[in-house]
């Protein structure tokens, strides 16, 4: 019998340590311990390599040759969008989302269709067979080339795929592979780490393209350790509310493309859609022109999106106003009422203030704060502003306005949606006409004066 023993590993950063402590000493935090059981022997030969690896060959960085390595197209250009241009060979990705947000489907689907030039193997631990091929058969996918197994054992998964040798994998989901020299249950820290290690390792040794599917936690952060989204080499997450048939793809990390990249989908009866355009559907207005709303241009990746945001200054009745932000940072919309009442002379201290962007949307970026504060003083001096005025800029702490990123872009995405006007940082004027009159501003009493 093998000779076990125990380890404590951090949550967070994946750290081991020989006993329990309150804190890790790696990476600071406290409380994420966890006891795990490691056996002897067989284990120590898998953190070697998977069964049947050789000893690699050291070499000069200018020997390496790039053009064995192209990129292969999903067949998705939203998804080749968010990977950096397409799928690199022997990269490991991996894709997380909430439940029912589409994760399975757009890999059965772009599989099926990598299928007809490509050796694809789609490797499921939650579905039987059964239940992917009446998925595939209802999606109406080709299914004659894609070939499947319904296996845990990432053992039995490697070996079976030195047979095959495919050039693209899918394992779904990390949290129900299991190793079986590792004691304990499939989903815990030690299993989804050393089944995501040796996954990673075996994809770089035979240059196989990998998609590897994670699930998330209530808070929206995907589950096991830190170390899983070290260990691969892209990480995507995709998002999506139960009331909305959209949903974004957006990039967290990515070793060979932009990070933050972000491709859109439609769900529909015959699976994801992409959505040439993005900017139309966040760009759903309504024929009412009612105060408190403006269209501002936010940098997602490489690209430049039209988004509306909306505002609602109401009276505050209980003597505590309340401040709300739905898809932009509640301490950002705290420091520009700040900046609007030093700077701006508008008091909003016994105003409820809401703010609502338009789509879904997360805004982080620091060039939404011009039109976040047009839209507060619109609605709480009841004023509309102009349908074809566009809006972007940073807000200082002493009330000045920053340029903003790749501005020209902006603009130009802006006049193709045939909006005629737009206010933004005075470094932000294009040095050529883009047929809209712009409007520089350096101070935001400048910018409330154009209002």
């Amino acid at each position: 019998m093998a000779k076990t023993k125990s380890a404590f590993v951090c949550n967070d950063c994946g750290a081991d340590h020989p006993r329990w402590q309150g804190q890790c000493n790696a990476c600071g935090t406290w409380n994420t311990l966890t006891e795990i059981v490691v056996a002897g022997g067989k284990a120590d030969s898998v953190r070697s390599g998977y069964a049947g690896s050789t000893l690699a060959r050291v070499q000069n960085l200018n020997e390496i040759d790039l053009q064995a390595l192209p990129r292969v197209h999903s067949g998705f250009s939203e998804l080749d969008r968010v990977l950096g241009g397409g799928i690199v060979p022997g990269a490991a990705m991996l894709i997380g989302g909430s439940p029912g947000a589409g994760k399975s489907t757009l890999l059965l689907q772009v599989m099926c269709q990598l299928a007809q030039s490509k050796r694809t193997m789609y490797v499921t631990g939650e579905e039987s067979l059964q239940q992917v091929a009446m998925r595939a058969q209802r999606l109406g996918l080709p299914t004659d080339k894609l070939r499947v197994l319904a296996e845990t054992n990432i053992e039995n998964i490697c070996q079976l795929a030195q047979q095959e040798k495919p050039e693209v994998m899918v394992i779904d989901s990390i949290q129900v592979m299991h190793m079986a020299s590792i004691q304990s249950s499939p989903g815990s820290v030690s299993q989804v780490r050393e089944s995501a290690a040796y996954l990673t390792r075996y994809a770089k040794q035979n240059s196989v393209a990998m998609f590897v599917v994670g699930h998330v936690t209530k808070d929206g952060s995907l589950a096991g350790p830190k170390v899983l989204e070290h260990c691969i080499d892209c990480s995507m997450m995709l998002d999506g509310d139960n009331d909305s048939r959209y949903r974004t793809l957006r990039g967290h990390k990515n070793r060979f493309g932009a990070v933050n990249e972000l491709g859109v989908f439609a769900m529909t009866e015959k699976g994801m859609k992409e959505v040439k355009n993005p900017s139309a559907i966040f760009l759903n207005r309504s024929e009412i022109h009612a105060p408190g709303t403006v269209v501002f241009v936010i940098w997602e990746g490489s690209r430049p999106l039209l988004v509306e945001v909306q505002a609602l200054v109401d009276y505050s009745q209980g003597g505590h106003p309340r401040r709300v932000a739905v898809g932009a940072e509640q301490n950002r919309l705290a420091m520009l009422l700040a900046i609007l009442h030093r700077h701006g002379e508008v008091q909003m201290s016994d105003q409820d203030v809401f703010i609502n962007v338009v789509g879904g949307v997360k805004v982080a970026e620091t060039g939404a704060d011009l039109a976040l504060i047009l839209a507060l003083v619109s609605s709480f001096r009841n004023r509309s502003l102009p349908q074809d005025l566009i809006v972007f800029g940073e807000v200082g702490l002493a009330g000045e306005i920053r340029p903003v990123p790749n501005g020209t872009e902006r603009l130009s995405e802006a006049a193709k949606h045939g909006f005629k006007r737009a206010i933004v940082p005075k470094s932000n004027v294009p040095k050529h006409d883009l047929g809209m009159e712009v409007i520089p501003v350096t101070q935001l009493k400048e910018a409330l004066e154009h209002f």
